[in-house]
């Protein structure tokens, strides 16, 4: 997820159907970087499809014995004196210098993120020159991190140091598994801790990318590693006699599993988990922008992000205005090929996420909801392809209203006041972001101390910073990501206590 406002495309006529790439690039192989270079292909072959056509591009390569190689290389950074004994403007300059690098190969890099998941090129273009933002952020919190000394006595003081954890095992989406990536191993970084990125198989190929950068850039080797893998690496991972933290982005039912077996060894879990997000506009509100903004906040990326604002809650008054327009806007959004400038709407990511949106719609159509525009997907020779979708009629307890969909489809409901906006707002178990718009800037204060998230935009939707807290309540998450306080996440605290004098003795006498 980039930095972004609330202003989205302008409306445009839809194509008939979609227009994937022609033809495909050469094959090409991905392993897992495990020191100062790629491992050697080994263990199970999965293919790397492309979103918009449904052909092979490459191959990935998940071998479990990465996981011990990787993480054996972390370990040893971790003690190297190339590492360890940095000072902190050292440290600093090399995650500067790791964004440059970055957006470097910022072309590169953003073609990859495309072929992984569908997203417009101009997006993760866009993705990949706001991380050269985060590097510098944290490079200058890296530089700010100092020990506090306090005076216990005449001869007695402490230092209060914070140290660094040790290794990080950082798992990744494949929706962003650079972006999302880049906001654990920036802040884990500037710590001083080592880094085990594992992007899933199907997506790859920027995450092997960012270590190579990173060696680029002037990191020793083992300092960030990558192991590609799924659900038995991140097990490993997690459960490793070596890795003192793991720091996730993924389902909350995933989350919690892992989050079991962090906790069962005593070691630090932070994850962002699922979400479903509220987007409220009320009838004071500027129903131009929030048309616009919940536009843009229900169908970026296909609605493959964890923020996505599917549910829209608007006040009964102004609910068939609003429904109206929102739905003609949306009508107007131009469903494409990623790689083209043009483009407002790419694939979903893989056969099982359409499959999954597709049951979705079908299921909420069976219980009386009513399509006002997409619901299937267009006419196309291959790809993984679903018309943004706008549900109306829905009802509060429909799968659609409560269950993260991870799609391009939107719901609207009605509320007649504020205590009932809020109320189902709150009524599910998820917790990240909300959206509310209203001119009453009591309102506002008013709304946004009630909801439940850990993000709420006020009268924007899906504004990002790299300096602002991100992350979840209830089952949407534990700790934070972003700002100063992410890298907190990944530090632990020292007390060294020191008698300047000739210590007391209690027993005397």
């Amino acid at each position: 997820m980039t930095p972004t406002t609330a202003g989205g495309p302008a409306a445009a006529p839809p194509p008939a159907s979609p227009s994937p790439s022609p033809g495909t690039p050469p094959r090409s192989e991905w392993t897992s970087f495990t020191g100062d270079r790629r491992s050697a292909p080994g263990g199970s072959e999965v293919p790397l499809l492309d979103p918009a056509t449904g052909d092979r591009w490459g191959t990935a390569w998940q071998d479990p014995a990465a996981v011990d190689l990787a993480v054996a290389a972390a370990r040893g950074a971790l003690r190297s004196p190339s590492w360890a004994g940095l000072p902190q403007h050292a440290r600093a300059d090399l995650l500067y210098r790791l964004g440059d690098v970055l957006a470097a190969h910022g072309d590169e890099l953003a073609a990859l993120e495309t072929r992984a998941n569908g997203k417009p090129l101009t997006a993760t273009r866009g993705e990949v020159a706001a991380l050269v933002r985060w590097y510098r952020y944290f490079a200058a919190v890296a530089e700010t991190l100092e020990d506090r000394s306090r005076t216990l006595s005449a001869t007695a003081s402490a230092v209060i140091r914070e140290e660094p954890l040790g290794v990080v095992a950082a798992l990744t989406p494949f929706n962003g598994a650079l972006s999302l990536g880049s906001w654990k191993l920036a802040p884990a970084l500037a710590a001083g801790n080592t880094v085990v990125l594992k992007p899933p198989p199907q997506a790859p190929a920027s995450s092997v990318r960012l270590a190579e950068l990173a060696l680029e850039a002037g990191f020793p080797p083992g300092v960030v590693t990558t192991v590609i893998g799924g659900a038995a690496e991140a097990r490993r991972l997690t459960e490793h006699p070596d890795v003192a933290m793991v720091t996730f982005t993924g389902s909350t039912a995933v989350a919690r599993v892992l989050g079991a077996l962090a906790a069962a060894r005593m070691k630090r879990f932070v994850c962002e988990a699922g979400g479903k997000s509220a987007h409220l506009v009320f009838a004071d509100g500027d129903l131009d922008a929030a048309v616009t903004a919940a536009r843009q906040g229900a169908f970026s990326a296909a609605g493959q992000t964890c923020v996505a604002g599917s549910r829209l809650l608007v006040e009964e008054s102004v609910y068939d205005e609003f429904l109206a327009r929102f739905a003609a806007s949306v009508e107007g959004l131009r469903v494409g090929d990623p790689r083209d400038p043009g483009t407002h709407v790419g694939p979903l990511a893989s056969a099982a996420a359409l499959e999954r949106v597709e049951s979705y719609v079908a299921g909420a159509v069976r219980d009386g909801a009513r399509v006002l525009t997409g619901g299937r997907r267009p006419d196309s020779n291959g790809g993984f392809w679903y018309r943004p979708t706008v549900l109306a009629g829905v009802r509060a307890d429909m799968a659609v209203c409560r269950e993260e969909v991870f799609g391009p489809v939107a719901t609207v409901q009605s509320f007649s006041g504020e205590d009932e906006a809020v109320a189902l707002a709150n009524s599910l178990e998820y917790g990240l972001a909300a959206g509310l718009w209203t001119r009453d800037a009591s309102r506002a204060h008013r709304v946004a101390a009630r909801l439940e998230a850990g993000v709420v935009w006020v009268n924007t939707y899906r504004l990002l910073h790299w300096s602002v807290p991100f992350g979840g309540h209830k089952q949407s998450g534990l700790g934070r990501e972003n700002g100063v306080e992410a890298v907190r996440e990944f530090l632990q605290t020292k007390s060294v206590v020191t008698e300047h004098g000739t210590p007391a003795d209690p027993f005397a006498g």
